[in-house]
C-alpha cells in the first residue's frame, strides 16, 4: 500500500499545478504560422518548433506537419521561435505576432544533433569542443530510450559500468578502472567516481543515491581521472547529474505518468510533476516532484515449524515478488537575480527509496539446498531466493545546496561559491540466517537445528552528514582562459550493524550480553564513528596559441585527514574498541593539448592524475577466523591513498556533411596501490589490501548519425584489458608461501566488462498534419566479469558442503558445491513505439524483450560457506508512458 505522506505528497504536487494553469492559459489574439524547410528547399516534417513570449517567457511547443507547416494560435506581442531537429542545427529567429497573425520561415542546415553544451571543465563547452573523452546523453536521448536510473545509462555509454550490488547499492566504475565488490560493512572505503548533482557532491561510496531522471537535462559521464578540478574520488572519472534550472519569466507545467507489468511479477507505474513559475520579475521558482511504485518479481518458498520449533523450507508453498518498492522524491530551487551580474540559487533535494526485499537469486543456501536428507530439499529455479524474514531497505537523501555567481564586468572575472550540506539515513536489514547457521550449526559451533534456524535479522545503519564549500574565479580573454579556487569538506559518518537471534541464550544457556553494547541475543554489535576532513586548492587555464593549437594544464593540492573511533561486542566479535587515525596529501595534475587536424576534427592528447583517499580497516572477527585466515588478514590496520595515471589519445570528428559524428579515444591507466577488497575466508570480515600496481588499457568507439529526417541511430563500443601487475604473498607458520585472496600478476581487475556495446535507432514518420509517429529499438551488450579480485584463482568456485563439527542437514548427497564465478556476458533488448501530437507524448514500451537472465554481481554470505547467490536484472517489462507539456 502506498503510504499516506507519498499520497499526500503527490496530491500537493497535482495542486500546485493546477494554480499554476491559470497564469498559462492563451490569450487567442493572433495566429503564428510558418514553414520549415531543409537546405535543398524540401519540407521538414517532424521538427519541434518552441514558441517563447520575449515578455512573458511562457512558450508553447508544437511540431511541423507533413508539408513541414506549423501554426499556434498565442497572444499578440514579440516572440522567440526556436526549431530543431535530429540531423539538422537548431535555428532561433525573433517575430512579432499582431492581431492579424505573423509568420516565419526557417531553412535548416544539416547537423548530427543539436550541439549539447556541457560543463566538464567547469565552463561551458560543446561535447565536441571539450578536449577530452565525455559523453552526454539529454533528457531527450534518455527519455525515448526508456531510461531511469543510472545502471540504464551505464549500457548506453561506452567504457562505463555500474555493478548492481543490491536495492540502492550499486559501484561505479570507468575505463575498466576497479578494485571490487564494496560491501555494507566497509564504510571506510571511498568511491572510485565521484558523482555529483551539477555542482554538489553525492558520493557515498556503495551509497551514491541513484536518482530519478525526471527534469534532468543531461547525464554528463567524464572519463579518465578528473583529480585536478573535481578531487578525491575521481581516480577513473566522474558522473553528474545536470538538472534543469529555474528559468526567469517562464511558465511551464510539465508531467508524465506511467504504468508497467513484469512477466512473471507484479505491477508498477510512476507520478511525476515539474513546474516552473516566475517570482517577479528578477526571481523564479522550479519544482520537480516523482512517485514511483516498483513492481516485484522474486520469489521465496515459505517456512514451516517442525515441533520443538526448528524453523524449515517449505517447499510446496511460495512467497512472491518479494523485492517491490518506492520511490518518492522532489527538487526545488528557486533562482534570484538582483542586478546582471549577480545571482543566487537556493535549492533542497529529498529522495526516499524503500524496498522489500532483494534482486538476488540464491543457487546454494546453507539452510535451503537440494543437496539435504535431513531438512526439506529446495532446488531453486528462474528468479528464487531463500528468505526466512523480510529484508527491507530504506536510503533518505537531503541535499540542500547554495550556488552563488557574481560577475566583475565585462572583462573581470566571475565568482563562484557553492555551498552544500548532505544528510544520508540507510537501513538495510538482511536475513542473517545462513550466515549464523554456519556458525551456530556448523563451525566453530555445532548446536540443534531449533538453535542454529533461529531467525537473524541483521540491522546495518549508516548515518552521513557531509559540509562541502568550494569558491571560485574564473575568467579569461580572447586567447586564455582560467580558473582557480578552494574546496574544503566535512563528513560525520555513523555506522552500527546489531545481529539479534531472539532465544539464543534461553536455548543454549550462552551468556550473550556484552560489555560495549551488545544485549541479550545480540550476536555482533558493533559502533563505528568517522571524522572525515578535506581541504585543496586547485587550478587550471587553457591557452589558444593559434586557430590550431590550444594548450590546457592544471593542479590541484589536497590535503586529508580522516579519524575513527569503534566498539565492537557480542560473542562472533572481538570485543572492546579502539581510536585510529590516518592522513594523506599530494597533488594532481593534468596537461591536454587540443590540436585542430581539419575543418570538422579535432585532436587531443592528454595525460592526468587521479586519486582516491585511503582508510582504516575493521578489525577482524577473530572468534570465528581459523589460525590461518587470523595470521593472513591480521595486522593491517590502514591502507595508503590510490592513485592513477591517465594517458589519452583522441579525436573528434563531424562526418558525412555535419550529419555525423565519430569520436574515438584510446587510453592507458597506470594504477598505484588499488585498493582491493578482499573477504578474509572465514572470518566473515572485508579487509582492503594495497596491489601496488595495477592498469588498464583500451579504447572508446562512438558513431552517431541521422543520415535523413526520419531516421538517427548511434553506437558506442568500449573495450578495456585492465590486470593486476603485483602478486601479494602470504608466508604460514611452516614458511609455505601461497597468494593471498586471488591478487595475482595478471588476473583481472573486476567487476567490469572487458567489452560493451550499444545501438540505438528511432524512425519516424508523419501520421496526420500535427501528428509524429516514432520508433526506438535500443540493444546492449555487456561482456563477462568477475565479482573480487579473487574469483579468477583456480578453485574459486568450489565450496566445501561438510563442516566440523557440524553438518546442517547432513547427511548430504555431495560432499561439494561448484559455481562459476566469472558472471557470463549478456544482452539486454528495448523497444518503443510512440506518438507526439500537440504537447502530448505517449509510447508504449517492452524492456528486456528477449528476458535475459542477467548475473550482475555474486552476492555470498561467510565466503561462500553458508550461500552463494546472484544479483539479477528486472524480467521482461511491458509499459505504457506519458508526457505532457503545458
Amino acid at each position: 500500500m502506498v503510504p499516506l505522506r507519498h499520497r499526500l505528497a503527490a496530491i500537493a504536487l497535482a495542486m500546485a499545478a493546477i494554480i499554476c494553469l491559470p497564469a498559462l492559459a492563451d490569450a487567442a489574439d493572433g495566429r503564428l504560422s510558418g514553414v520549415v524547410r531543409d537546405a535543398q528547399g524540401g519540407a521538414v516534417p517532424g521538427a519541434t518548433v518552441v514558441i517563447t513570449n520575449q515578455s512573458t517567457h511562457a512558450t508553447q511547443t508544437v511540431v511541423t506537419g507533413a508539408d513541414g507547416s506549423f501554426s499556434a494560435t498565442v497572444p499578440t506581442g514579440a516572440y522567440t521561435v526556436a526549431v530543431s531537429l535530429k540531423g539538422f542545427g537548431r535555428e532561433t529567429k525573433k517575430v512579432e505576432v499582431a492581431a492579424s497573425g505573423g509568420s516565419v520561415d526557417f531553412s535548416l542546415q544539416p547537423r548530427a544533433e543539436e550541439e549539447v553544451t556541457v560543463t566538464a571543465m567547469k565552463r561551458e563547452t560543446t561535447v565536441q569542443d571539450t578536449p577530452f573523452s565525455v559523453a552526454a546523453p539529454t533528457e531527450a536521448d534518455l527519455r525515448a530510450r526508456g531510461i531511469d536510473d543510472i545502471e540504464g545509462v551505464a549500457r548506453e555509454v561506452a567504457g562505463f559500468s555500474v555493478q548492481n550490488l543490491g536495492p540502492g547499492q550499486s559501484q561505479v566504475a570507468i575505463r575498466g578502472v576497479s578494485s571490487g565488490q564494496i560491501a555494507r560493512d566497509q564504510p571506510g572505503v571511498k568511491e572510485q567516481v565521484a558523482a555529483y548533482l551539477d555542482e554538489s557532491v553525492i558520493s557515498l561510496s556503495l551509497f551514491t543515491p541513484d536518482l530519478d531522471l525526471f527534469d534532468v537535462s543531461r547525464v554528463e559521464v567524464l572519463r579518465g581521472p578528473q583529480g585536478t578540478l573535481f578531487g578525491s574520488g575521481n581516480v577513473s572519472g566522474t558522473v553528474r547529474y545536470i538538472s534543469n534550472q529555474p528559468e526567469l519569466g517562464a511558465r511551464k507545467v510539465f508531467g508524465e505518468v506511467g504504468g508497467n507489468t513484469i512477466d512473471g511479477g507484479s505491477q508498477g507505474g510512476n507520478i511525476k510533476l515539474g513546474v516552473n513559475a516566475p517570482l517577479g520579475d528578477k526571481a523564479a521558482v522550479r519544482v520537480a516532484g516523482y512517485y514511483t511504485h516498483l513492481a516485484g518479481y522474486m520469489d521465496t518458498p515459505g517456512i514451516t515449524r517442525t515441533s520443538n520449533g526448528a524453523i524449515r523450507p517449505d517447499p510446496n508453498s511460495l512467497v512472491t515478488d518479494v523485492n517491490s518498492g518506492n520511490r518518492f522524491g522532489v527538487r526545488a530551487a528557486v533562482r534570484f537575480e538582483p542586478s546582471e551580474r549577480f545571482d543566487i540559487t537556493p535549492r533542497l533535494v529529498y529522495q526516499k527509496l524503500e524496498m522489500d526485499g532483494w534482486n538476488r537469486i540464491d543457487d546454494y543456501n546453507i539452510l535451503a539446498n537440494r543437496f539435504t536428507t535431513s531438512r526439506p530439499a529446495i532446488s531453486f529455479v528462474d528468479r528464487e531466493q531463500f528468505v526466512q524474514i523480510e529484508e527491507p531497505f530504506s536510503d533518505e537523501f537531503l541535499l540542500g545546496d547554495l550556488t552563488l555567481n557574481y560577475n566583475f564586468g565585462d572583462a573581470g572575472p566571475t565568482l563562484t561559491s557553492i555551498t552544500s550540506y548532505t544528510n544520508r539515513d540507510v537501513l538495510v536489514v538482511r536475513d542473517a540466517g545462513a550466515l549464523t547457521s554456519s556458525i551456530t550449526g556448523g563451525t566453530p559451533l555445532s548446536f540443534a537445528e531449533n538453535v542454529y534456524s533461529l531467525n537473524a535479522p541483521l540491522d546495518d545503519a549508516t548515518d552521513a552528514k557531509v559540509w562541502t564549500e568550494e569558491i571560485r574565479l574564473s575568467g579569461g580573454a580572447e586567447r586564455l582562459k582560467w580558473l582557480a579556487g578552494g574546496f574544503y569538506s566535512s563528513t560525520t559518518r555513523d555506522y552500527g550493524q546489531s545481529l539479534l537471534v531472539a532465544g539464543f541464550e534461553d536455548l543454549t544457556g550462552i551468556p550473550t550480553a556484552g560489555r560495549f553494547g551488545a544485549g541479550k541475543d545480540v550476536l555482533f554489535f558493533s559502533d563505528l564513528h568517522y571524522e572525515l576532513s578535506q581541504f585543496a586548492l586547485f587550478g587550471e587555464a587553457t591557452y589558444t596559441f593559434s586557430d590550431l593549437i590550444d594548450v590546457t594544464g592544471g593542479l590541484r593540492y589536497y590535503n586529508f585527514n580522516e579519524d575513527r573511533t569503534q566498539v565492537f561486542d557480542g560473542i562472533f566479535a572481538d570485543p572492546g574498541g579502539a581510536p585510529a587515525s590516518t592522513d594523506a596529501s599530494g597533488v594532481a595534475p593534468r596537461f591536454i593539448v587540443s590540436f585542430k587536424a581539419a575543418e570538422n576534427t579535432n585532436l587531443n592528447v592528454q595525460a592526468a592524475k587521479g586519486f582516491r583517499l585511503g582508510g582504516i580497516n575493521d578489525p577482524l572477527n577473530v572468534p570465528l577466523c581459523s589460525p590461518a585466515d587470523l595470521q593472513t588478514f591480521g595486522g593491517r590496520e590502514t591502507w595508503e591513498d590510490e592513485t592513477s595515471w591517465n594517458y589519452e589519445i583522441g579525436s573528434k570528428s563531424r562526418v558525412m556533411g555535419g550529419k555525423g559524428s565519430v569520436n574515438l579515444s584510446a587510453f592507458y591507466v597506470d594504477i598505484a596501490n588499488l585498493q582491493a577488497t578482499v573477504t578474509a575466508g572465514t572470518c566473515s570480515s572485508r579487509v582492503v589490501f594495497n596491489v601496488p600496481d595495477a592498469r588498464s588499457a583500451g579504447a572508446e568507439i562512438e558513431f552517431a548519425a541521422a543520415p535523413s529526417t526520419n531516421f538517427d541511430f548511434a553506437v558506442s563500443m568500449g573495450f578495456n584489458n585492465s590486470e593486476l601487475r603485483s602478486t601479494l604473498e602470504s608466508t604460514d607458520a611452516s614458511g609455505n608461501t601461497s597468494v593471498v585472496a586471488g591478487i595475482r600478476e595478471g588476473n583481472r581487475l573486476p567487476s567490469v566488462p572487458q567489452f560493451q556495446m550499444s545501438a540505438t535507432a528511432t524512425y519516424q514518420w508523419q501520421m496526420r498534419q500535427d501528428w509524429l509517429g516514432y520508433a526506438t529499438g535500443s540493444f546492449q551488450h555487456v561482456g563477462s566479469r568477475y565479482t573480487q579480485v579473487g574469483d579468477e584463482e583456480p578453485g574459486a568456485g568450489n565450496v566445501s558442503l561438510i563442516t566440523s563439527p557440524g553438518t546442517i542437514g547432513g547427511p548430504l548427497t555431495q560432499t561439494t558445491f561448484s559455481f562459476d564465478p566469472l558472471l557470463p556476458s549478456y544482452d539486454i533488448v528495448n523497444a518503443r513505439v510512440g506518438v507526439l501530437f500537440g504537447k502530448w507524448d505517449v509510447a508504449l514500451f517492452a524492456n528486456n524483450l528477449t528476458d535475459e537472465r542477467a548475473f550482475l554481481a555474486l552476492d555470498r554470505e561467510r565466503g561462500q560457506r553458508a550461500r552463494v547467490g546472484f544479483l539479477t536484472n528486472q524480467p521482461r517489462t511491458f509499459g505504457i508512458t506519458a508526457r505532457v507539456n503545458f
